[in-house]
């Protein structure tokens, strides 16, 4: 009987420790699905080089500002050394290469010559831009490149022709800020690393709760940002579940070019099917989508010189005026081509999904910080008005 009795103890001893258990599994799966619903999952989507990149490092250094006083510390400051001064070899080895390739194509040639004086060193920085490590800037580096910059064969003919040759929007700053940057005490600017570019790979993320009068509504943010090139969008797939907003960056100065990746397809074609093909993702049924029409300081200067009817999809526009006024039209022509290709890309059943165009300069640390603090503000009335509460 002692024996039974201390069985069915054990036994119930046991069903107690599981009922426990379970209990306190059970309670944490609440508590994590009550803190999921206050996670909003951000996702920036573009074709490479469309600024989304810088738009996030923007982002970032907004948000650290806003919860630390501060932006970048020292040491992710100097971090960027490498990659600016690699920035500058490959710059100057773009320009020296398209030079001599423009020499032996154009009509007129002549005019893509370097003097004579400036053949060896082209030649050399040409060598050095092609190395898999690049030597750290010196100030007789610095000196030789801005000797090469300032031949009118690179830095008038050559860079008016950068969109033909995949020069980076990057190439002047740095051009005009060599002295500085090859400096011994050199710390790079928060201004220096918006301009700094690498490519992304793989994922990168950050997240933050909105602060000030916000910072009640216990909301998290999570931002992604992919790698843009195309071998990079397999890695989109598995993020797309579960997104709030995807925002998408399209670089509106880009209608002249052509792809880093082909070369016979234009990037402006490009972001026209890539938007296309996210809108018709499944599992954005009610996803909001935040359009960036961002590089709009490249554009308005771009506009007066290049006509925007060279990219196909805009073929059917006609310039009628000239200056601002021209800048404006030509903008709202294309913010309205891509309206019309959410609508057109969007089913009867989604039309009622968030859909927001805002025009963006990457650079612009205040235009950025205002952009978000209105997607923050869409977001959260989309919240309400989902719950019941507008």
């Amino acid at each position: 009987m002692g024996l039974l009795c201390s069985r069915n103890r054990r036994y119930n001893d046991a069903d107690a420790q599981e009922s426990a258990q379970a209990a306190d599994i059970e309670r944490r799966i609440e508590l994590e699905t009550k803190a999921e619903k206050h996670i909003q999952k951000l996702l920036l989507l573009g074709a490479g080089e469309s600024g989304k990149s810088t738009i996030f490092k923007q982002a970032r250094n907004c948000i650290i500002k806003l919860l630390f006083q501060t932006g970048f510390d020292e040491a992710e400051l100097k971090s960027y050394i490498p990659v600016i001064h690699a920035n500058v070899y490959q710059t100057i080895k773009l320009l020296h290469d398209g030079s001599k390739e423009l020499a032996q194509n154009d009509v007129d040639s002549s005019k893509y010559v370097i003097s004579d004086q400036n053949k060896d060193i082209g030649e050399k920085l040409s060598e050095i831009g092609g190395r898999l490590d690049y030597p750290y800037l010196t100030k007789e580096l610095a000196k030789e490149i801005e000797t090469l910059w300032e031949d009118a064969a690179i830095q008038v003919e050559t860079y008016a022709r950068g969109n033909e040759l995949q020069v980076p929007d990057c190439a002047h700053y740095f051009m005009e800020n060599l002295q500085r940057l090859s400096d011994a005490n050199y710390i790079p600017t928060k201004d220096d690393v918006l301009y700094a570019r690498v490519r992304t790979t793989g994922v990168v993320e950050i997240q933050f709760s909105p602060v000030g009068e916000n910072k009640r509504s216990g909301e998290v943010y999570r931002l992604f940002d992919v790698g843009g090139q195309r071998n990079e969008r397999r890695k989109w797939i598995h993020l797309f579940e579960g997104v709030s907003a995807v925002i998408f960056c399209a670089a509106i100065s880009e209608y002249d070019q052509t792809l880093f990746e082909d070369e016979n397809k234009n990037r402006m074609t490009e972001t026209k099917e890539l938007f296309e093909w996210i809108l018709k993702q499944p599992c954005f049924e009610k996803t909001s989508f935040m359009l960036f029409l961002n590089k709009f300081d490249i554009f308005e200067k771009k506009i007066l010189k290049v006509p925007l009817n060279v990219c196909d999809w805009f073929k059917d526009y006609q310039p009628v005026s000239t200056g601002k006024q021209e800048i404006e039209l030509a903008y709202e022509f294309v913010k309205k081509k891509f309206e019309e290709l959410y609508f057109q890309s969007t089913a009867p059943d989604r039309v009622d999904r968030v859909f927001k165009v805002y025009r963006t300069t990457a650079l612009d640390q205040k235009l950025v910080k205002k952009t978000f603090k209105l997607v923050d503000e869409t977001l959260r009335r989309r919240n309400l008005f989902e719950a019941g509460l507008l």
